[in-house]
């Protein structure tokens, strides 16, 4: 082989290479990287591993596990059914450990989702997501209101705050003011508060009703 004929097919290995969008490789390897067997040790390091980057629910938690077993099965053709046993069992075990504890995850969830600006009925609906239980969410929402006052409009001065909209939009109110109603209301607000928002003179209006 010549050294011209050489550097060709160098330079057409880089071209090769160079046109594949970054980070292709690592997926592609990723995707042939075979699961490893769910076994109950396996999944407790995982589970453990999981609780130590987030905060769980237990469902969610089952969840997560469950994914594992059900991509063992379909590489090993292990039993799924050991497989959601040993979930249960690490469960129950983090619960009396309290490494898993539904009701203060319903409370935090609850509380960062209020901050944010959700009404209450999509923060039910987002810890039901979580696979909190109604009776949990029922607590934690009455809590809320107990300790809140008015907290749907509470929130949703804090939605039209974070989100610009309605008296915190620098112009073309009119313009915007059916996609800023539409906004509010796909967030759970009731179209009484969507209007108080949408229609508030100033911003100043609606904090004052933060600080009372």
């Amino acid at each position: 082989m010549t050294a011209i004929t050489g550097l060709r097919i160098i330079n057409q290995k880089s071209e090769n290479a160079e046109d594949r969008p970054e980070g292709e490789e690592k997926r592609e390897a990723k995707r042939r990287r075979v699961p490893r067997k769910a076994t109950p040790k396996r999944l407790e390091r995982v589970a453990l591993h999981y609780l130590e980057r987030y905060s769980s629910s237990s469902e969610n938690l089952r969840r997560v596990l469950m994914r594992r077993v059900e991509r063992s099965a379909r590489a090993h053709g292990t039993d799924r059914e050991e497989g959601a046993a040993a979930i249960d069992a690490i469960v129950t075990k983090f619960q009396e450990y309290g490494y898993l504890n539904d009701r203060a995850y319903a409370e935090m969830r609850a509380g960062s989702l209020f901050r944010r600006g959700s009404s209450l009925r999509a923060i039910r609906y987002q810890l039901s997501l979580k696979g909190i239980t109604g009776d949990i969410a029922d607590a934690v929402i009455a809590d809320l209101m107990e300790e809140e006052p008015d907290p749907d409009r509470r929130a949703a001065v804090a939605y039209g705050r974070r989100r610009r909209i309605g008296p915190w939009r620098r112009d073309r109110r009119d313009e915007f003011r059916d996609r800023d109603l539409a906004a509010l209301g796909r967030q759970g607000f009731s179209y009484d508060i969507a209007r108080w928002i949408v229609e508030a003179e100033t911003p100043d209006e609606l904090e004052a009703f933060i600080d009372n």
